[in-house]
């Protein structure tokens, strides 16, 4: 089993929900992320942080794997400086309470 943990910017949640159903992954967990880091300086001379997602899914090796390359090739995000990021990872073991 994979983790796959999608980061993208808030204009992009669409762009991305589309991508997964085009994927055909039905189940994920999102949050909403603030992301500070450089960039332009805001009103008061500070960097104004990113209003950004995070999406978590647990996925098939095949299928993380077309998953990333889904995302590798997507085109067309709202900030050119901040492209959709994906990370696979491999689930070693997974419990739940009560089992």
């Amino acid at each position: 089993m994979k983790l796959v943990v999608i980061m993208y910017l808030e204009e992009d949640a669409e762009s991305v929900r589309r991508l997964l159903t085009r994927e055909g992954v039905e189940v994920f967990s999102e949050v909403g992320v603030r992301g500070h880091g450089r960039g332009a300086p805001g009103w008061y001379g500070d960097v104004a942080p990113y209003r950004s997602g995070m999406l978590m899914t647990f996925l098939p090796p095949d299928r993380a794997d077309a998953l990333m390359e889904a995302i590798k090739g997507c085109e067309g995000c709202q900030d050119a400086g901040h492209p959709i990021r994906a990370w696979q990872m491999d689930v070693e073991r997974s419990v739940a309470s009560g089992h």
